[in-house]
């Protein structure tokens, strides 16, 4: 019988199984097999937050969420098309995000008894038996089962066949999705090069799961998703915090400046530390220290001696890092600090996603210490917001604070890179020689921008004294008189206000100029409150959407733009911080939509709210 042929417009799919099962691998795979076809696609990993919880159990399942359209997309959607569910935990954990009527493709393996009790089903409870799923397609197969007998003539343990379940299920979804399996097969020869075995059995299993779905007559419909009508241009997938460590080597190499990474590993930033670590051929330094503040005092250091001063870290690591970060802003160096934010305070959520640190990136340190702070907000934005932290750095010797999270970090989307010649410039300048009109060098004489010069130790003639103590105005020597302390401090703050003059004016994202709604945002909200906002304009609504990339400081053209509108809306993944700063610099009463549940805000959350508004 002859497949049947069906064209979709997008699919979502969840991989859920045991965080022993693979899923983000199998996720992984699968988007770039999709990237390479041209189709738009965004990506939500989520991952269990224990090194490795209890086998089969309801905190040990691991996700890993893909969307791809023929349309641009820019959430990885608020509810899936398909269910994959390697266990019952995964299924039980997962299923209030499908939709009615969506396939469950299930390891029946995984619903015994065991795994019944441990994902805390009552006893004699079965879903995928007791009709509870009648609303759903329900795909039953025996992976377990069947990935074993494709490999019974290998000679590995039954521990070991069973780690290739996941290829099982990754053939039979290319199979129902009209993909071929070369992409993942040349990805096996690559890894496990050097472990024949390993590579034959994913390579085997692979293709059974294929080859079963393309056999059994049960499966007769195959799927298709069109090619995106995507800008010309070369692409690739990428990962937040893949395209975070490119735009510090891009910085770099246009700086003309040295790299250096001094970083502690920290979920959900070690990523960047791992990705740098591979670039030394760029000139690229990176230093695992044993602690948060070793890690930033080393990149201080790096920074005093002339290179980019670089560490990456997430809100409890900021937290420690505090004091330190304080020091540079003393010293006026140049240092970037990449907070990847996830759920707090204290440990909190390590893999759960939020955007919580900002008041800390804002306000956390002793003393009046102000700091630019930006934010990415999506994972290829990353690339531009790392190039531009460096920016800033280095043109106004300052610390910088980049936000990011673990969303961003971990999603996937495709990336239309720039090529090498179209970066603009970042332009340094080192002080080398005394000034005409000097005696003796001046470290804290300041230029238009009230910038103090950037001096590498040894340079001849320009020796100077560096710490934490206050400074006096323009010779630099330690300084207790009160006049001089507040001058110092309006001076730092003024040099951060003064960077408003050199990034660009705030523009709107989508919708009118004036309006009813406009809907203000910062990070990774940016894809749900785009989707949202675009779908309302469609349906007459006067909503419009700007979304920040500076917070501190904010365009000098924000406060015009919120005149504009009756009401503003901020949505964060917090109980409520840019709102804070919003109202307390621009005296607007606006209103806040807060989730505080380690995941995204969705489309459909934001659609409701911004009705009630209009």
């Amino acid at each position: 019988m002859a497949d049947k042929q069906e064209l979709l417009q997008e699919v979502v799919i969840k991989f859920a199984g045991d965080s022993g099962d693979g899923m983000q691998l199998t996720g992984s795979q699968f988007t770039n097999n999709t990237a390479l076809l041209g189709i738009d696609l965004a990506t939500f990993p989520d991952f269990p937050a224990e090194i490795r919880a209890p086998i089969g159990t309801l905190p040990g399942v691991s996700g890993y969420q893909l969307r791809f359209s023929s349309d641009l997309i820019y959430t990885p959607g608020d509810e899936c098309d398909v269910l994959v569910a390697m266990n019952a935990a995964a299924l039980k954990v997962n299923l209030i995000s499908l939709k009615k009527g969506g396939k469950i493709i299930v390891n029946v393996d995984g619903f015994d008894a065991k795994n019944l009790r441990l994902a805390n089903y009552p006893d004699g409870v079965n879903p995928i038996e007791d009709h509870s799923l009648d609303s759903y397609e329900v795909i039953k197969m025996d992976v377990t089962k069947m990935t074993r007998e494709a490999l019974k003539d290998f000679t590995m343990g039954t521990k070991e066949k069973d780690r290739a379940k996941n290829m099982f299920i990754l053939g039979f979804l290319y199979w129902m999705y009209n993909r071929d399996m070369d992409n993942t097969i040349n990805f096996l020869k690559e890894k496990f090069s050097k472990k024949a075995d390993i590579l034959e059995s994913n390579i085997k299993v692979l293709q059974a799961g294929y080859f079963y779905a393309d056999t059994t007559e049960t499966f007769t419909s195959r799927y298709t998703v069109s090619k995106s009508k995507m800008q010309p241009g070369n692409y690739r997938s990428i990962m937040g915090n893949q395209a975070l460590a490119y735009g510090l080597i891009a910085a770099s190499e246009k700086s003309g400046l040295p790299l250096f990474l001094g970083s502690y590993p920290i979920t959900p930033a070690s990523d960047i530390l791992h990705e740098l670590s591979r670039y030394k051929n760029f000139g690229i330094k990176t230093f695992q220290a044993e602690d948060e503040i070793a890690a930033i005092t080393s990149a201080i250091g790096a920074s005093y001696g002339g290179s980019i001063g670089l560490t990456t870290t997430s809100g409890p690591g900021m937290a420690l890092k505090s004091e330190a970060m304080g020091l540079a802003v003393m010293l006026e160096i140049p240092l970037v600090i990449c907070d990847i934010q996830r759920g707090g305070p204290s440990t909190g959520l390590p893999t759960k996603t939020e955007q919580s640190d900002l008041l800390q990136a804002y306000y956390g340190r002793n003393g009046e210490c102000p700091m630019p702070v930006i934010a990415s907000s999506t994972p290829s934005d990353c690339f531009e917001v790392a190039y531009e932290a460096v920016r800033i750095a280095v043109q106004h010797m300052t610390p910088v604070i980049l936000l990011s999270d673990g969303y961003i970090a971990n999603g996937a989307e495709p990336w239309k890179f720039p090529q090498s010649a179209d970066l603009p410039s970042i332009e340094v300048k080192f002080k080398t020689s005394l000034g005409s009109l000097e005696e003796k060098f001046q470290p804290y004489l300041r230029d238009e921008k009230l910038v103090r010069p950037w001096v590498v130790p040894g340079t001849a003639g320009l020796e100077h004294r560096i710490g934490g103590l206050e400074k006096q105005d323009i010779t630099g020597n330690i300084s207790y008189d009160a006049e001089n302390h507040q001058l110092m401090v309006k001076i730092r703050q003024q040099k951060i206000d003064n960077i408003a003059y050199h990034i660009p004016d705030q523009q709107l994202d989508s919708g009118p100029d004036k309006g009813k709604v406009l809907v203000l945002g910062w990070g990774s909200t940016y894809g749900a409150i785009k989707s949202a906002c675009i779908e309302l304009q469609q349906q007459g609504h006067s909503v419009s959407h700007a979304h920040l990339r500076y917070i501190r400081p904010l365009p000098q053209n924000l406060g015009e733009i919120i005149k504009n509108f009756d009401q503003v809306l901020i949505p964060e993944i917090n109980n409520g911080q840019l709102i804070k700063i919003i109202r307390d610099v621009y005296l607007v009463d606006a209103k806040g939509y807060n989730k505080i549940k380690g995941v995204p805000i969705t489309k459909g959350e934001l659609i409701s709210t911004i009705k009630q508004m209009v």
